[in-house]
């Protein structure tokens, strides 16, 4: 197991099904640092006053109308959607989770903690259409026909939410320490050599 005292943040931002949390929770189990993805929710919903509800729907995807409309508004009025504040409130909850190692998954984790000078190990994982096709299936809860346009639709909205909040793109591969192709590189490799860099 590595020094703790040592250990950067770890960011790590993904395709759908590239096996973002699958990585994370066993990279948390291996250095001995928690890891947060689906806590963001629960830890923003205490301190910011939203929903669970609200925070899961809006908190990490954001459409093209959204877009639209809080453009529209903002040139109108005063104006603060319900995304930005989600987002501001995720900000906050992040850089302070960030005073301490752990994993922190999505969310733009590794502009935020940039911005906030916060250092960081910053991973970026992929995998080709049909791994992710067949990991998918694993995952939507929901009734679905059309698994491409599943994986096609979550992506495009979360690229979507990762330019709004940074003015970047998702997958530029100089804002990550490493990228991983998670098709090729099994799940437990990944794991093996991201660990290996701190042991």
């Amino acid at each position: 197991m590595a020094d703790i005292s040592k250990l950067p943040v770890i960011t790590i931002s993904r395709e759908y099904g590239a096996g973002g949390r699958s990585i994370a929770k066993e990279l948390s189990k291996r250095l001995g640092i928690p890891w947060y993805d689906r806590d963001f929710v629960r830890l923003t919903a205490k301190d910011s006053g939203y929903s669970e509800d609200e925070i899961d729907k809006e908190g990490e995807e954001i459409s093209d109308f959204s877009i639209f409309l809080k453009s529209m508004l903002n040139n109108i009025v005063d104006y603060t959607s319900s995304h930005d504040a989600i987002f501001s409130a995720q900000k906050e909850e992040m850089i302070k989770l960030a005073q301490n190692p752990c994993i922190i998954v999505g969310r733009c984790g590794n502009c935020i903690l940039h911005e906030a000078g916060i250092q960081s190990f910053d991973i970026f994982l992929y995998a080709s259409m049909n791994v992710r096709m067949e990991r998918a299936k694993s995952l939507i809860k929901e009734p679905c026909d059309d698994i491409r346009k599943y994986v096609e639709k979550k992506d495009a909205l979360r690229e979507k939410y990762y330019k709004e909040y940074t003015k970047r793109e998702i997958s530029k591969a100089q804002d990550y320490s490493i990228c991983l192709d998670t098709g090729v590189i099994d799940y437990d490799t990944c794991v093996d050599m991201i660990a290996r860099l701190f042991e």
